[in-house]
């Protein structure tokens, strides 16, 4: 039996027409910006033209249909990984005697879709959307790093549960996903959507690609917030 390694590729979570649609209106584009990492824009850490599309009206439909994606990618993962949920919540059920009884891993098999998809959307939250473009040979993100920090006072970056990435082309050479630890390069396909942890256990890379240009989409999923999940009385 392989080892897991919580990295999750799923093909096909985007059509090769909406990635190629997003990916021409990336181009044509007056909104990019130098691309940044946690502690501001770092071109020796990171080199990229990015667009965030959360937020802005121009791109809302396509924010809407990545999440979509992602979304049921996230609902594909839940099924593998239980403990995405289960183990930093404790959460409870109501059992048959009406008494409130804690959610394991052996619930998941048999429940149905409308009652995962009502668990996940009341524990996780989508993050912001940012497009990202790599040119050939000198676009990437070569330093290594992880998605989990206290870079903000509000602590909105210890709440990112899994990062994702949506590959929108791959007519390019090299650019892989390469995590440290799992010695994995995840080679990036149109349309294939990656999901895995964030925390410092999963650092990653993002390599140069050569010989043609990378586009993607990236974010992450994070906890609701303590007040939503354990209301006002949470602290």
């Amino acid at each position: 039996m392989s080892a897991v390694d919580f990295i999750e590729v799923y093909d096909a979570a985007l059509s090769s027409a909406d990635c190629a649609a997003i990916v021409q209106r990336m181009q044509q584009s007056t909104q990019l910006q130098p691309g940044q990492v946690g502690g501001g824009v770092h071109p020796e850490l990171k080199r990229s033209r990015d667009l965030r599309i959360s937020g802005n009206a121009q791109w809302l439909e396509v924010e809407q249909r990545l999440q979509q994606a992602v979304f049921s990618g996230l609902l594909r993962y839940l099924r593998r990984y239980p403990q995405v949920l289960i183990s930093p919540l404790m959460l409870q059920v109501e059992a048959s005697d009406g008494q409130p009884r804690r959610l394991a891993a052996d619930d998941f098999p048999g429940m149905d879709d409308a009652a995962l998809v009502e668990l996940a959307r009341t524990c996780l939250r989508p993050g912001a959307i940012n497009l990202q473009w790599y040119a050939a040979g000198e676009g990437g993100y070569p330093y290594w790093h992880c998605e989990l920090f206290p870079r903000d006072p509000g602590g909105e970056t210890l709440h990112r549960h899994l990062l994702w990435t949506l590959y929108l082309n791959d007519d390019f050479n090299e650019g892989e996903t390469e995590f440290l630890f799992q010695q994995r390069k995840v080679a990036p396909r149109t349309g294939s959507l990656l999901i895995a942890p964030t925390a410092f256990t999963h650092t990653h890379r993002g390599n140069r690609p050569q010989a043609g240009d990378k586009f993607i989409a990236t974010s992450w999923i994070l906890f609701q917030s303590a007040q939503r999940l354990y209301g006002q009385t949470a602290g």
